[in-house]
């Protein structure tokens, strides 16, 4: 039975859902200080297949008919394909141009939304998604920015990507719980890295306590508890509004970088921040009535006996995908 959440519940669960880009925000400070530099796509693997593979052990559930497809085609798009292309621009451009380009997401998923929800982005939105982009930039640009082709190519395709991935997750539904579903795509996701690690970064690195201690975090923390609050509330908000929420990401990386890696925070920096938060928040709806999707009974890790239902997708559904990378950030 499909039913909308009241107002208070709605903003419960945005905040729990913002959860996931803000811990996403912390994904640059590990990699540059506990984990060994040169192994992007390493890192990948590590955060995904692993806990994929153990949430699978645990469920006992695999996708079924046509889920083996969509699963694939999910996971690639909002893990594989995505950690790619951003470890490419990471690589490629100055920290400050990638953010930018993830800022955009907002935006590419509200285009993404009316021609594949028909769901009609609003203006008030639309100008979010500008001062949105607006204040990512200033938290992260940096007047000698250089450019390079085919980094910005790979942010723009990685951002493309993960929001083509949100938007088709709205559309398809989720046939089983949240728990499942992120491990169908985690464990396709980490599978399509794999082979592109083992090809161009060799033997995985090899890993001492810091190490141990960062990819513990970004695997269990960041990506399994991330992605899971993440889809979670991609099941039951609006697309249009939650796609916002990935801006906390960059705002959570200036932040880190101000406290812990001493880093400046400008005047021109704390505005962008203002002005990303200031979007985040107007995106929000205001009404309590919200748009719902039927969405599977909570499940219990070890049973078999769930039955999966279909959800139906919502005309005003769409997400954006978490905009993980910031000064350099990367997924």
């Amino acid at each position: 039975m499909s039913r909308s959440p009241g107002r208070s519940s709605a903003l419960a669960l945005t905040a729990t859902t913002a959860l996931a880009p803000a811990v996403w925000g912390s994904t640059y400070l590990v990699t540059t200080e506990l984990l060994p530099p040169g192994h992007p796509l390493w890192l990948g693997v590590i955060r995904a297949l692993p806990a994929g593979l153990v949430i699978l052990a645990l469920t006992r559930r695999l996708p079924h008919g046509g889920w083996w497809w969509r699963a694939a085609v999910l996971g690639t798009m909002n893990i594989g394909a995505f950690f790619a292309l951003l470890f490419v621009a990471a690589y490629r451009l100055p920290g400050g141009v990638a953010a930018t380009l993830g800022g955009a997401s907002p935006l590419l998923v509200a285009g993404l939304g009316a021609l594949v929800l028909g769901e009609r982005p609003t203006r008030a939105r639309l100008g979010f998604g500008v001062l949105g982009l607006v204040g990512v930039a200033l938290m992260v640009l940096r007047a000698d920015a250089a450019l390079d082709a085919v980094g910005v190519a790979a942010g723009l395709a990685g951002t493309v990507s993960m929001a083509a991935g949100i938007v088709l997750t709205k559309r398809w539904g989720r046939p089983v719980g949240p728990v499942t579903f992120t491990a169908w795509q985690l464990t396709a996701g980490g599978l399509v890295l794999l082979p592109l690690a083992l090809a161009a970064e060799g033997a995985p690195p090899p890993v001492d306590a810091p190490a141990l201690a960062g990819y513990g975090w970004l695997a269990l923390v960041g990506t399994l508890g991330g992605y899971l609050l993440w889809f979670r509330g991609l099941g039951s908000l609006p697309v249009s509004a939650t796609s916002f929420l990935g801006l906390v990401s960059p705002g959570v990386a200036t932040l880190l970088g101000w406290l812990v890696l001493d880093q400046d925070l400008t005047g021109l920096q704390a505005t962008g921040f203002a002005l990303a938060m200031a979007a985040v928040v107007g995106a929000q709806p205001i009404s309590s009535r919200r748009s719902a999707e039927t969405a599977p009974p909570p499940e219990s890790l070890g049973t078999t006996s769930e039955r999966p239902r279909a959800t139906g997708t919502h005309p005003e559904t769409t997400v954006s995908p978490p905009a993980v990378a910031v000064t350099g950030t990367r997924a």
